[in-house]
């Protein structure tokens, strides 16, 4: 009952910080007018543009619904792919070491190189349609998935590994049975890592080549000095993060048990 209460004043908190942001937002904008409204718009212009864009397409051509479900489209394919390949590899990386020792040099190579600077050349090759922004955000989901995977499975205690080995189990079971229920708290941070990752790199493949989505709607803004329009698809981009990083954050809750 304790426990209950304590999460409860925990999340009115986190509402109240919500709401003095927006607080001092309006104060900021509306009330001692620090910064004219062509650079930052106020909380209720914001929102009027975003119920306006809703069914409006001025000036960019597409309604606010289209531009989200076209960058949660891209969005989504590019981290489940990254996600399903990442893990499973930073798995296989951290507890066959022949695997470790053939592809660690060739992912350590790759891993340095920022997703962003791959956006040229994958506009080149599969041009500004929904497989090239995925293969960007692919890549940017990928690298964080491998690393945590990795990294859980190498911080399973030797101790657990040792009584497992004890009582005759399989190299195999022991994966399935110890490394990984002591590595999933690693892999969700990887999962969740990942999906900011790839909304970040999906922004900015969207801002350099694209003709929709939430980054393009950014872009345009810019372009067309619309600071509202900007500050919409920022706040849109927050308010999905947040709705899919609590969906990775109920789904932790449910698979991770204990303490390991």
């Amino acid at each position: 009952m304790q426990k209950r209460n304590y999460s409860f004043r925990l999340k009115i908190i986190s509402v109240c910080s919500l709401l003095a942001f927006f607080l001092i937002w309006y104060l900021i904008t509306e009330v001692w007018k620090l910064a004219p409204s062509t650079l930052l718009p106020s909380p209720l212009k914001a929102l009027e543009t975003g119920i306006q864009k809703w069914t409006v397409k001025r000036p960019d051509g597409s309604t606010l619904p289209r531009h989200i479900i076209a960058s949660l489209k891209v969005s989504l394919l590019g981290f489940c792919f990254g996600a399903m390949i990442g893990v499973p590899l930073g798995i296989i990386m951290a507890w066959w070491e022949p695997m470790d020792m053939a592809l660690k040099p060739v992912f350590d190579f790759i891993r340095n190189i920022p997703p962003i600077a791959w956006i040229p050349i994958m506009i080149i090759v599969l041009g500004i349609g929904v497989v090239a922004k995925a293969a960007i955000v692919f890549l940017s989901a990928f690298i964080p998935c491998v690393v945590n995977s990795y990294t859980g499975i190498k911080a399973t205690k030797k101790v657990h590994i040792w009584v497992g080995r004890t009582f005759g189990a399989s190299k195999l079971r022991l994966l399935f049975k110890v490394a990984l229920p002591s590595g999933l708290p690693y892999i969700f941070t990887g999962l969740k890592v990942s999906l900011n990752s790839s909304w970040g790199s999906l922004v900015a493949a969207e801002m350099l080549g694209s003709d929709s989505g939430l980054g393009y709607m950014i872009q345009l803004g810019r372009l067309l000095c619309r600071a509202d329009l900007i500050i919409v698809g920022m706040v849109v981009i927050g308010i999905i993060g947040t709705i899919l990083s609590a969906l990775l954050d109920f789904l932790e809750s449910r698979l991770v048990k204990g303490d390991v």
